[in-house]
């Protein structure tokens, strides 16, 4: 499974590579208008730290404009992957961006029909919201499932993204389910490695060297 940071604050980031579990950055606009910087110079510094897939998103909801706001954000690198709505007018920029080789990540899906949508229009990326959907008492991870099910039916080759995670058990159940890639806050790495029984043993460790170096 490929580990993507969901942020925009490039410290973040750099922390992330050095700890080796950088593999790629998804941002959006709320994201990059908390750096409060400018906003082609934050992705482009973004981009000189991740070697991965770097996510930027359009903020039009027109096909044409999309199509501009993508070619533009495209050229300033090669890593750079376009986030289109899973919206009528998006589709038609998907299949054009792609066509182009502008790699797109389908955001805001929230049922599998979107995403059955976006990988026959062939979107690099689908982006299910997790959170969002347990946040209205749905099941977000059961959205996952069914998507890998439908994909590995029909050879579908779109990535699933897992996103808006929330909490450790997010990653888990969608790295049990197969999902390709999952992206989170920076925070949720340090749950990830945080267990109860991990602190008592060091604690125990610890106080038994100094013991023994005594």
């Amino acid at each position: 499974m490929k580990f993507f940071i969901d942020t925009g604050n490039p410290d973040e980031i750099r922390a992330a590579k050095e700890m080796g579990l950088l593999d790629g950055v998804t941002t959006n606009p709320s994201l990059l208008s908390k750096e409060n910087r400018q906003y082609r110079e934050l992705l482009t510094e973004i981009c000189e730290i991740c070697d991965g897939p770097v996510s930027a998103e359009v903020t039009s909801v027109e096909t044409d404009g999309m199509i501009k706001e993508a070619r533009e954000l495209a050229k300033i690198a090669d890593n750079i992957v376009i986030k289109v709505p899973i919206i009528k007018a998006g589709v038609t920029a998907i299949k054009k961006l792609e066509s182009e080789g502008i790699k797109v990540n389908v955001t805001l899906c929230f049922s599998p029909t979107q995403a059955i949508i976006a990988a026959k229009a062939g979107a690099s990326f689908i982006s299910p919201f997790v959170g969002r959907l347990d946040d209205i008492s749905s099941d977000g991870m059961r959205l996952v499932r069914e998507i890998i099910t439908i994909y590995d039916n029909y050879g579908f080759e779109t990535e699933v993204l897992v996103a808006s995670v929330r909490h450790s058990m997010h990653v888990v159940e969608a790295a049990l389910m197969g999902a390709d890639i999952i992206t989170m806050p920076f925070n949720v790495i340090g749950k990830l490695l945080k267990h109860p029984l991990t602190d008592i043993g060091l604690e125990k460790f610890l106080a038994d060297w100094e013991k023994v170096k005594k």
